[in-house]
């Protein structure tokens, strides 16, 4: 299996570490001081800036894929994994490129499964970074792992839908920015067909009924300015052309979303624990305790070895699983998607864990980037479906492969 970059993709990931080393890593602190300095909501002046010098250095929508014509760069998933991972070692950076989630999500599903209508008013704005936007599937009442268990009623009524429900963990409901969600709800609750009850709807920000009731935490991170939302659906009026792709198909859409989704998330995985490496690498090397640097000491050089191969394991993984997609589509590579989604949140947990270990107090401060790190690669464990569905599923579609034979 060929992993070596092609020329399109050395020169963009050549540029893109160029842009990483110029204007994302020394603004760190900038970005920081300005979400707290200011409204918390309010995606900061630093990133609108960095977003319009990315545009015009060609480092913009690089997730979509190329069958979606003018408006991709043409890259492969396997072409995008190296970039994405680049954009994973700092938290906010995908923004910067119009490459972060839920955005990424949203806009493949519009590209795909939208109509002209829907793409014009959403899909455009989002692809030129004008706006944000939001997926709206989890709910505090039912175990969302199980999405058939999701209570949201979106009722039809004349030429419009009546959405009542409530959702928590939504990301990017917080950010003023954020213009549309993606609902998903049931609209045939009693249909025999489990996985033909739920539909997905387009519903504005600013739509009467829609309430922001507070943003959630991760271990105590808000996000700002993106945000984990906890949202209230009450009595939500929405034309019926808002309805994707049509009835009983979110599952459908569900699938289609997901698959690079969980991909993505795995690529910038890689990159954080990447950088988590870097840092304790560094911190070994500087830091003297009991007469010799850190890296003298045996437990240390263990940790560091064992991340480094953790990390190209899991960024091996990734790559194939990225090459499977690209040759057979999101079917052929369900059981490595599953795989690299199971392998790569728990890599990162883990290496981010011994660098912080490694930095002391300081790794468990806001003086390091471990921390927030930690809580994001926690957080993905559960994101887009938790580890133990995953392994359910691949274990179930194992066996049955190994009881054919």
């Amino acid at each position: 299996m060929d992993f070596e970059f092609s020329p399109t993709v050395q020169d963009l990931r050549q540029r893109l570490l160029a842009f990483m080393d110029e204007y994302v890593y020394p603004n760190e602190v900038l970005h920081k001081k300005q979400v707290d300095d200011g409204d918390r909501w309010d995606p900061p002046a630093i990133v609108g800036e960095l977003k319009g010098r990315a545009q015009k250095a060609g480092l913009w929508n690089l997730f979509l894929p190329k069958e979606y014509g003018e408006f991709s760069p043409g890259l492969t998933t396997l072409e995008y994994a190296p970039l994405a991972e680049i954009m994973g070692r700092v938290l906010w950076a995908s923004e910067v490129f119009n490459c972060s989630a839920p955005d990424t999500g949203n806009m493949e599903v519009l590209a795909r499964y939208g109509d002209a209508q829907q793409q014009q008013e959403w899909l455009v704005p989002l692809l030129n970074g004008e706006t944000r936007s939001a997926f709206a599937m989890t709910e505090p009442a039912v175990a969302s792992s199980d999405a058939t268990n999701i209570q949201t009623s979106m009722v039809r009524d004349g030429n419009d839908y009546v959405i009542n429900g409530h959702k928590w963990y939504i990301s990017g409901a917080c950010n003023r920015h954020t213009k549309i969600m993606i609902v998903m709800g049931k609209t045939d609750p009693d249909s025999d067909k489990r996985y033909e009850q739920q539909s997905m709807i387009l519903v504005p920000m600013n739509t009467e009924g829609v309430t922001v009731v507070r943003p959630m935490t991760v271990y105590g991170f808000d996000d700002a300015p993106e945000g984990h939302a906890e949202v209230l659906f009450e009595n939500v009026r929405v034309p019926v052309t808002n309805l994707l792709l049509g009835e009983g198909r979110g599952f459908e859409i569900a699938q289609g979303r997901l698959g690079p989704g969980r991909i993505h998330h795995c690529m910038r995985l890689v990159g954080v624990a990447q950088r988590a490496l870097e840092s304790m690498c560094e911190r070994a090397a500087s830091r003297i305790a009991f007469g010799k640097p850190l890296i003298k000491q045996q437990s240390v050089r263990e940790d560091i070895a064992r991340s480094a191969c953790d990390i190209e394991q899991a960024r091996l993984l990734t790559l194939k699983a990225a090459a499977r997609m690209d040759e057979g589509g999101n079917k052929a590579a369900k059981d490595l998607i599953a795989m690299i989604k199971i392998v790569a949140p728990s890599m990162a947990c883990t290496v981010i864990d011994r660098a912080i270990q490694i930095h002391g107090a300081g790794g468990v401060s806001q003086d390091f980037f471990l921390a927030h790190a930690y809580a994001y690669a926690r957080s993905v464990r559960l994101a887009d479906g938790p580890d133990q569905v995953h392994m359910m599923q691949l274990g179930r579609n194992l066996a049955a492969a190994a009881a054919k034979f």
